[in-house]
């Protein structure tokens, strides 16, 4: 660690603090340690005296001397250091020792100072990479400033160890930052230099064999055991793994030597043993810190220990040497493999004290089972400990990981279990919005189900994938194709059998996707209708309420959902999407379950907005931004809450939460869906309402790449459009943006935006004089009928072509009641007079500009309807985002 360097420095400075200045003694080259006197005299220039020992002398010499005293390399003498300092020092009031030893010295006086490794904060500009750039300059090939990264985390990988480093700078010449890097699996032998004046300092492999040669032979078990922990590890961890069955660490005979006998206690690492096993452990772990060779970490628990790097790569090769490595790693095995039933049975990882807990023994069980699979014997053990750390990482929000160990459960499980493991990794996968491994790993499932000669299992893995590439076709980076798809639905049929419910509830949930995806594809002329496609949905619930499954019931909701916003019946549509939130209250916390809980929290804030639901569309797109899945996929938290607080016109919350939306979708690579673009298109509509127009035009940027521009243009585009124009006073413009009549633009308006679109084409063409205003409210009464929001515009649309201020103040308090403040201001702008100026007030209070009231007057747009066709065309895959 650079102890000597130190102590140089340290001299230098303080000498001048000294009288009688300062000695080095280099006390390595001793191999007695009764020769330590003779060491420090012949430094400070002592001679024997006829009739007197050596201590006697040296002690007369220096008792009044103020000076400082080094001494170097201690460790491998300190039965000589000790007593020799014990005697020195009451003798000589103002001399000052600094001992550098790899081991405490243990004297009464002692203070020690534990030298820690080179800084590595301050990347590179920290002292670890000071060194490595200097060292590596010093022999001819300073590194430039395109590989700093890669040294400062070359300088991690190395623990900051200073020697470790200054070998690795002496090989940069010749290795290189990808050799080196390549070459950190083994320090050993690539952290070694030519030959110098110290052969400890020749080699890392050195230097350890140096403090290793100093133990007792039990702690040098007791080292190469503990050298496959991973994490800080407690006392009774390695009693777990270090003390148990083959091999005793104290070689003491129990009846003649010293020391405590270790027995063997059986085969079970977490049984019971002997407190003296115990008591022994914790000793020699503790004379393991006192060489330096482990680190003790006090944390809340107690104290754990700890071992760099290097010191676990030595202990691993000795585990080899001594024959240990498979019975120590078996039992080390054994030992994840309790803490994480532990884990599972006893606390929630996802709060504080179970994060700590999981984060304490994860890496251990992730090195176990790096090396378990590889070993047959091990291989039902590894598969145990795959599944748990697999759930164990869904809890504590790390999704990848989560996937990964239940494929590799899968791998390691025989072919029942593999289909199980593989269902709840497709579960983990739609949590991270990749439909092209919820395919995958469907379609692996029912493989696995077929081998394991479980027909309906494969049938309903196979309909789910097939469901899959409709329901959630906006999470593919490229969607199956048809014929693909259709061939995956034949296969599950072919397997089907019957009397199986769940075989029948997910085939029948498939048959409705894939009729929603024929509907929506069909051209005029062909006899589909949207009611045949909510029949096939209705079916789809009724099969899965026979189930009694609570994720199979949701998802044919959804499905039920999506088919009545086609067939127009938004209120029905909001009523099934609601109906998975009660369904799925006490849904296990599962892959599978979780992914279907935060889908419906988001339809149901979808469809509930669509109707007018605001305080309701609040509350679940809350629930979404909370869902603790979603801690770091902010824009797929916020999305719903965004658009459904633009709506109601609270600008300054918006904003607040447009910022980690924004960040979070950059973090993600500009992922696209529906509901990202309609999220990233109403911050541009506040920003409109507030009359920064800059900022405006840069979201409505990202808005084009986080959705398709005709999604975008034609659907919720349009309606945002139309209020920003509306707000300020261009009923013209607004009237550009919803043009269309509903029919010509159904695909874009039918699920969350019908409502909104009709209003303000209503409220559009009275305000600019439209000469079929009338006829375009009297079209969509019955539309919005029941929505409070969409009636409230169109009876201000009314109140105001009537020119009947008192009915249209009267809508005002119906916004308010609806939690939509930024209409009821409006409202007051229309009235003109003073209640536009308490109006104006109003919106500045919700921070956006004031609005501009707008006379009524003429105009046609029969150019505008020129340009759009007509009948319900193309209606897509999946309708929520």
């Amino acid at each position: 660690m650079g102890k000597t360097r130190l102590a140089f420095a340290v001299a230098a400075d303080a000498a001048d603090d000294f009288a009688d200045g300062a000695w080095f003694v280099d006390l390595a080259p001793l191999t007695d340690p009764g020769r330590v006197d003779a060491a420090v005299a012949a430094a400070v220039n002592v001679g024997e005296q006829p009739g007197r020992g050596l201590a006697e002398v040296l002690t007369t010499a220096l008792a009044g001397r103020e000076a400082l005293l080094v001494l170097d390399n201690c460790e491998h003498v300190r039965e000589g250091v000790a007593p020799f300092l014990e005697r020195l020092l009451p003798a000589c009031p103002r001399l000052r020792v600094l001992a550098i030893s790899r081991a405490r010295l243990l004297v009464p006086f002692e203070r020690v100072y534990t030298v820690p490794p080179l800084s590595r904060a301050g990347g590179d500009e920290s002292d670890a990479v000071t060194l490595f750039m200097e060292r590596a300059a010093a022999v001819g090939w300073p590194p430039g400033p395109a590989v700093s990264e890669g040294v400062v985390a070359l300088c991690e990988r190395l623990d900051g160890m200073a020697l470790a480093i200054e070998l690795a700078a002496a090989r940069w010449p010749t290795l290189g930052l990808d050799g080196l890097t390549a070459g950190l699996s083994d320090q050993l032998r690539m952290l070694a230099g030519g030959a110098r004046a110290d052969d400890r300092h020749r080699s890392l492999r050195a230097v350890l064999d140096w403090s290793h040669d100093l133990l007792e032979p039990q702690d040098q078990a007791l080292l190469r055991r503990v050298s496959v922990f991973v994490a800080p590890f407690t006392v009774e961890a390695a009693v777990g793994v270090a003390a148990d069955g083959v091999v005793d660490l104290d070689v003491a005979d129990p009846d003649h030597g010293s020391g405590v006998w270790l027995r063997a206690h059986g085969t079970d690492p977490m049984a019971d043993v002997d407190l003296d096993v115990t008591a022994a452990v914790a000793d020699g772990l503790g004379r393991l810190a006192e060489h330096s060779l482990l680190t003790a970490v006090p944390s809340a628990s107690g104290t754990r220990y700890q071992a760099l790097e290097t010191i676990r790569q030595y202990g691993t090769e000795q585990l080899v040497h001594a024959g240990e490595l498979a019975d120590v790693r078996s039992r080390h095995l054994a030992w994840c493999l309790a803490g994480a039933v532990a884990l599972r049975d006893g606390v929630d990882v996802g709060g504080g004290e179970g994060r700590a807990r999981f984060d304490a023994v994860a890496q251990d069980i992730r090195a176990a089972l790096a090396w378990a699979p590889g070993r047959q014997g091990q291989r039902a053990d590894a598969c145990r400990l795959a599944g748990h750390l697999a759930e164990l990482a869904f809890a504590r929000n790390l999704l990848a990981e989560s996937q990964e160990r239940f494929e590799q459960a899968a791998e390691l499980a025989d072919d029942a279990w593999a289909a199980v493991a593989l269902r709840q990794a497709a579960g983990v996968a739609g949590c991270r919005r990749l439909g092209d491994d919820m395919f995958r790993l469907h379609l692996g499932a029912a493989e696995a189900a077929r081998r394991a000669s479980d027909t309906a299992g494969a049938s309903r893995d196979l309909a789910a994938a097939a469901t899959v590439a409709y329901r959630f076709s906006t999470s593919f980076p490229v969607i199956p194709v048809e014929a693909e798809v259709k061939d995956v639905l034949a296969r599950a049929h072919e397997l089907s059998g019957a009397g199986d419910p769940a075989a029948e509830a997910a085939l029948a949930l498939a048959e409705a996707a894939v009729t929603a995806d024929a509907f929506g594809s069909l051209q005029g002329g062909v006899e589909n209708t949207a009611q045949e496609t909510v029949a096939y949905a209705e079916r789809a619930v009724a099969a899965a309420r026979l189930t009694g499954d609570a994720v199979a019931e949701s998802a044919a909701l959804d499905a039920l959902s999506g088919a009545r916003c086609w067939a127009g019946e938004s209120f029905g549509a909001a009523a099934a999407a609601r109906g998975r939130i009660d369904v799925l209250a006490t849904s296990p916390y599962t892959p599978v379950a979780t992914h279907e809980v935060m889908d419906a929290l988001a339809m149901a804030a979808g469809t509930a907005l669509g109707v007018g639901e605001l305080p309701q569309a609040r509350r679940w797109g809350g629930q979404l931004a909370g869902h603790p899945l979603l801690a770091e996929a902010g824009h797929q938290a916020t999305s719903w809450l965004l658009v459904t607080e633009a709506f109601a016109g609270h600008a300054d919350d918006v904003l607040t939460h447009a910022t980690g939306f924004r960040a979070a979708w950059e973090r993600s690579g500009h992922q696209r869906s529906l509901s990202l673009g309609a999220a990233a298109a109403s911050v541009a509509m506040v920003h409109g309402l507030r009359g920064d127009h800059a900022a405006r035009a840069d979201w409505l940027a990202l808005v084009e790449q986080a959705d398709t521009a005709e999604q975008h243009r034609k659907g919720y585009g349009a309606v945002f459009d139309a209020m920003v124009r509306l707000h300020h006073g261009d009923p013209d413009a607004a009237l550009v943006s919803v043009a269309a009549p509903p029919d010509a633009v159904w695909k874009w308006v039918c699920w969350v935006w019908l409502h909104w679109y009709v209003a303000l084409r209503a409220e559009a063409s009275v305000l600019a004089g439209h000469p079929e205003a009338q006829a375009r409210i009297d079209s969509v009464r019955s539309v919005v009928e029941g929505n409070a929001l969409a009636a409230a515009q169109v009876e201000r649309a009314q109140a105001l072509l009537d020119d009947d201020v008192p009915r249209l103040l009267a809508t005002g308090a119906v916004f308010e009641a609806a939690g939509c403040p930024y209409q009821a201001a409006r409202t007051l702008v229309l009235a003109g007079g003073a209640h536009a100026a308490e109006g104006r007030a109003a919106l500045t209070a919700l921070g956006l500009e004031p609005a501009t009231a707008t006379a009524t007057g003429t105009h046609t747009d029969t150019d505008i309807d020129a340009d759009h066709g007509t009948g319900r065309q193309g209606q897509p895959a999946q309708l929520p985002g």
